[in-house]
């Protein structure tokens, strides 16, 4: 991710976070950082740590599968999940991910929103990209991810409203 992007996902996570922990009074949060492979961080180190390198998104979802089955069982926990993204990712990874979050990870989710955010000159080529495309085909078939992309501060929060505003009947 370039500096921009990642600016930008830090800025709806940080969003996410404020409205989590002032909206809800008994919730825990865990936060997974990725490149080639993932790993449970801590708050100060998911928002402010600067490690880049290669990008195996599937590894996330694996490491938040472990995290579930090891402490928060869906039978007792309503389970939500944000993922932030520039989309790029090995291309041999993005039906592995898609099918990981379609399998293993929706079924356990009240809830899961996908934002994939972009440089100011946009989104490449046809604005999608493979892993878009692929969790797209994933939405299409189960009804989630919650999926929006963003290229400017300006967009966040309307996209964070749009992505956790209350469904109206």
């Amino acid at each position: 991710m370039t500096d921009h992007t990642k600016d930008l996902a830090k800025r709806f996570f940080m969003l996410l976070y404020l409205f989590i922990t002032r909206r809800y009074r008994h919730v825990e949060i865990v936060f997974i950082r990725h490149t080639h492979e993932a790993s449970e961080v801590d708050e100060k180190t998911f928002f402010y740590a600067t490690e880049s390198g290669g990008t195996i998104v599937s590894t996330a979802l694996t490491g938040m599968r472990k995290v579930i089955d090891q402490r928060y069982p869906a039978s007792d926990w309503n389970i939500c999940a944000a993922q932030a993204s520039d989309g790029d990712n090995t291309s041999g990874d993005n039906d592995v991910a898609a099918g990981l979050l379609e399998r293993s990870i929706l079924p356990l989710c009240q809830y899961f929103a996908y934002l994939e955010v972009a440089d100011e000159a946009g989104f490449m080529g046809d604005g999608e990209s493979e892993l878009w495309r692929a969790y797209r085909q994933c939405e299409q078939r189960t009804g989630g991810p919650a999926m929006r992309k963003v290229r400017s501060r300006a967009e966040i929060f309307p996209v964070f409203h749009e992505l956790f505003a209350r469904q109206r009947a």
